[in-house]
């Protein structure tokens, strides 16, 4: 190996030592290594004076090539990473998404159900319309489905979500349900439960009575089972 064939090999290495410096820069720098790096660069640059001005050119194009090559590789780690960001704020974003439309789709379920249950309920109930409003026959027992469906005939539809919110919290449609501390009484817990007498003296019994009885108390106090149950969500109770 000719004197400037193997200094243009110490050029090379000395470059590419050069370009990794310069990658690196930043994390040498914190350890204290200017003095390597000003010795290298000394080196590199004796050596290049001591080769041919052809071969200079070609260790200089080298260089060139290595930190363009280095910084391609820097873009490319920066550009995954910003892409693994926003893929993971994106699958946040559909999850709390995906979560909303399964409370919703839950919630028009449910709601359908108990349409579905009030109208069957309706039916075996028996009710019969007549001039002077809907009538009932009287039962020993009640269940729940035939309780909503009582009530869905008494009130009126585009207030009927908003009486059963009520009912649902104040007595789960129990037309027997006691308070043990004040002694409310009936689906709607009227206080005192002989309250609702003023609409039947069957009032203990009979759910038409306690439900004709809540829906004129939410009527009279609140202006709908709507404002009422606005009431209830501002502050518990009615």
């Amino acid at each position: 190996m000719s004197r400037n064939s193997a200094r243009g090999f110490a050029v090379v290495s000395a470059t590419a030592v050069t370009t990794v410096g310069a990658v690196m820069g930043v994390a040498q720098a914190g350890t204290g290594q200017t003095g390597n790096d000003a010795e290298t660069k000394a080196t590199e640059a004796t050596l290049l004076a001591d080769l041919p001005v052809g071969q200079q050119a070609q260790v200089q194009t080298a260089s060139v090539t290595q930190q363009a090559n280095y910084q391609a590789m820097a873009a490319d780690a920066t550009a995954k990473k910003s892409a693994e960001e926003s893929a993971r704020k994106q699958a946040a974003k559909d999850a709390v998404a995906k979560q909303k439309a399964a409370e919703a789709k839950a919630q028009a379920d449910k709601e359908a159900k108990e349409r579905a249950e009030a109208a069957k309920a309706k039916s075996e109930a028996g009710t019969q319309s007549t001039s002077a409003g809907t009538t009932f026959s009287q039962q020993s027992s009640y269940t729940v489905a035939q309780v909503k469906a009582i009530a869905a005939s008494i009130v009126p539809s585009g207030q009927f979500q908003c009486f059963s919110n009520i009912v649902d919290h104040e007595s789960g449609w129990n037309y027997k349900a006691v308070n043990p501390s004040s002694g409310a009484y009936g689906l709607v817990q009227a206080y005192p439960g002989s309250k609702m007498s003023s609409v039947g003296a069957d009032w203990q019994t009979n759910p038409a009575t306690q439900i004709k009885w809540g829906l004129n108390y939410m009527n009279d106090r609140y202006g709908s089972p709507c404002d009422a149950w606005n009431f209830w969500q501002a502050n518990g109770s009615y």
